[in-house]
This record gives C-alpha cells, structure tokens and sequence, in this order.
C-alpha cells in the first residue's frame, strides 16, 4: 500500500479508482467490509483501490476542548491495519478548520473526480462529508450521474443484534469490556508504548512489573486484565493492571504488566499489549500479604484464559 500524506490535489493521483471516505478509527470489522468492497470492485474495474482519510481526526479540529473523545487507534496503528486489507492508496487528507469549510461538491470534483478519477464510490452507511455534512447518498448520487461515477452505500455492518461502531468501541473499552470490544474490532484492542522505571511496587511483592508509557488515547477502565504482550520479537503472557495501587495509597495512574515466563531486562525497550479479559476490579486490600495472593490467583487465572486466546493477528 502507497501512503500519501497531502492537501495538494493540483495533479493527478490515479487515472481510475474506486474510493472510499471516512476517519476509520480503530478500523473495526465494519470498516474492513467497507475495504473488502472497495478493492473487490477495484479489481472488477481494473482501477486503483484508495481510502481517504484524515489527519488530526477531525473532531479535534471542530471540538477542540472535548478532553472526553479518545481515539481508538494511533496515526501509525490505523494505517498499519488500513494496510492489511490491500488497499492501494492511501490518501491522508491533513485536516483544518480551513479544510473543514470546503463544500463536498468542490471536495468531489477536485479531490474525487479531477485528482483521482473516481469511477466507483463506497461509503458507509450514513456516512457524510464536507461542509455542514453536505456529501450525503442523495447528493453524491446526483452528482456522479453528473460526473459519470456510481455509489454504493452499505447496510449496518453488525453481528448478534450488535452494530461495528467505533463509538461503540470506545464505551466498551472505557468501562473494561475488552472482549466485548473483541468482536466489533475482530482482533484485540491494543495499546503501545515504552517500559519505563516505575515504584517497584511488584518487584517487592514478588512480580515484577514492566511500567508502560503509551501515546495511545483509549484506555481500558481501570482494573486487572489477561493480555498478550508483544515484546523483543516474542508474544509472552502478561497480567496487567489499570489504575492507581490503593493498597499503597494510591499515587499516579498507571499501566504496569507482569509477563509470565519471562525475565529480560526491559527497560526501554518497546512493547504492545493486547487486552483480552477483565479479571477483576482494582480492589484496596487490608495488607501486602493478601495482595500478594490475589496477583498469585490472577497470574494463574489469565494463564488459564490466555492458553486459549491467541491474538487473532498472530494465528496461523
């Protein structure tokens, strides 16, 4: 896949394609229905396949103090995963409040039609763009007779009664529902970042732990979960903890994971951690002896979950 990050649509980027548009946020499995649709036809067509995306997410142009929104993914993490669906192009459109007045009939014949030659158009369902949200189905059906493109707007992608959404995600990674999130996102939600030196809270208690800084948004509720950890090449079990440590009065919120099997040394270095299952809440206990029995118990309980749970991505 070709990456371009631009604003600048004064050549042309492709003499045929078929396109599609939208944030794509944690491109969950509704969104890979949107892929899968795209280069399928693009291969019908003979025409290049390209997503359209945008850089900030727009939001953070349009509602800059809302401290509540969390992305699902990083820049990096979205265009990895777009990545993997084959695309051919993918067009990051840097996003401005300057940008953000462009009327979707101008974004469509300079961007759409002039700079892309788009032949084929797909768009989620009720999915609209440009100025006061003006690119809807009525209107870039009309304009692609005009233009001579078609469209295909898609149903609801859902599963048991549940729609792919990635606000939807957002609530349910927010309140600690990973594996619920699982099934819209159809791989684990994951975090990365780099271990730093923490309180050595674990290494007092007998499990060591790796104290994570992570440039990621969303964060799993607080509370203790099973995950895998990806680190130096290697996929290792983990029981990591969200939160501050109330049984030591609290302190800084933290994300600090215990790996299972595994002593290097990882100051430094980088990891990714993917949330699987909710063991428990973070719980304040009357001493450091009965802590030490709860990691005891879910050590044990996330090696019994994980032993079944591969991260999807790393399934043969």
């Amino acid at each position: 896949m070709r990456t371009l990050i631009t604003n600048d649509f004064s050549r042309p980027l492709a003499d045929r394609s078929v396109v599609t548009i939208g944030n794509f946020d944690g491109v969950h499995r509704g969104h890979r229905e949107i892929f899968r649709q795209v280069t399928a036809r693009a291969r019908e067509l003979s025409a290049t396949s390209v997503v359209i995306t945008f850089s900030p997410h727009p939001l953070r142009v349009l509602r800059p103090d809302d401290r509540k929104f969390c992305l699902i993914t990083t820049d990096e993490q979205k265009r990895a995963l777009i990545g993997e669906s084959d695309i051919d192009l993918l067009l990051v459109i840097p996003f401005t409040k300057e940008f953000s007045e462009l009327s979707a009939d101008a974004f469509v014949r300079r961007v759409l039609h002039a700079c892309l030659g788009v032949c084929f158009l797909v768009i989620g369902h009720d999915y609209a763009f440009g100025r006061g949200r003006e690119g809807n189905e009525p209107f870039l059906v009309q304009l692609g007779q005009e233009l001579g493109f078609k469209m295909h707007s898609l149903d609801p992608v859902g599963d048991n009664g549940v729609l792919f959404s990635s606000s939807t995600v957002r609530q349910l990674v927010t309140s600690g529902a990973v594996a619920e999130a699982l099934q819209i996102l159809g791989r684990c939600h994951c975090i990365s970042g780099q271990v730093v030196h923490g309180r050595e809270i674990g290494r007092s208690l007998g499990f060591p732990t790796a104290n994570i800084v992570t440039h990621n948004e969303l964060i799993p509720g607080d509370g203790v979960y099973a995950v895998w950890v990806s680190v130096v090449g290697e996929l290792v079990m983990g029981a990591c903890s969200v939160g501050v440590n109330p049984t030591f009065d609290g302190g800084q919120h933290t994300i600090e994971v215990f790996l299972l099997d595994f002593s290097d040394d990882l100051y430094g270095k980088d990891v990714v951690l993917h949330f699987v299952d909710k063991l428990r809440d973070v719980t304040k206990f009357s001493d450091k002896t009965a802590l030490m029995s709860q990691i005891a118990t879910d050590v044990a309980t996330a090696r019994r979950i994980l032993a079944s749970a591969l991260p999807v991505e790393y399934r043969k």
